[in-house]
């Protein structure tokens, strides 16, 4: 709804625009108070959940103990089973290369030749993941040999793959 226009300025009249801009204000107000919230049709309505208000006039305290009690009733717990064994003809395993190898990112243990970055990018980029590219680095013939340039640093981690990840998370597990 738009207010009402206010009240014309007579030319002749020496009008105070602060007292003029006040009840305009008021007027706008008082039926923005009285008009019903905008929704659309057919809209969904925002939670009001956070409103303790909305939501003391529908629910108790003895809601909120019959639907907690139904909840833990209907409750599930599910028992953990042991980890499947890893076939082991499915080629390197990049945790076991992790785990077994102590050295940081960056630290050369391995001779490379140079190359350019830019095989290096190309190379990378034809994996969607670093621990993909380190399981075709391992499964052809790495950390020893790098024909593609994915591990131009010579730490054995191609493609920037870090094993701090899977070492962490080992030490986190033994404690």
């Amino acid at each position: 709804m738009v207010p009402p226009p206010a009240p014309p300025i007579a030319p002749d009249t020496q009008a105070d625009v602060t007292t003029i801009a006040a009840a305009a204000i008021a007027a706008a107000e008082a039926q923005q108070a009285t008009a019903p919230p905008l929704v659309r049709a057919g809209a969904a309505r925002i939670s009001d959940e956070q409103d303790f208000d909305a939501v003391a006039e529908r629910e108790t305290i003895e809601s909120d103990a019959e639907r907690l009690a139904r909840m833990q009733a209907e409750r599930v717990v599910i028992a953990p089973t042991a980890i499947p064994e890893r076939p082991a003809d499915i080629g390197p395993n990049i945790i076991d290369y992790a785990l077994a190898t102590t050295h940081g990112v960056g630290e050369r243990r391995h001779t490379r030749r140079p190359i350019s970055a830019d095989r290096h990018e190309r190379g990378c980029m034809a994996f969607r993941s670093a621990d993909l590219a380190q399981e075709w680095f391992l499964q052809n013939g790495g950390p020893g040999r790098d024909r593609q340039g994915l591990d131009p640093d010579g730490d054995g981690f191609a493609c920037d793959w870090n094993p701090n990840v899977y070492r962490a998370a080992a030490a986190a597990a033994r404690n």
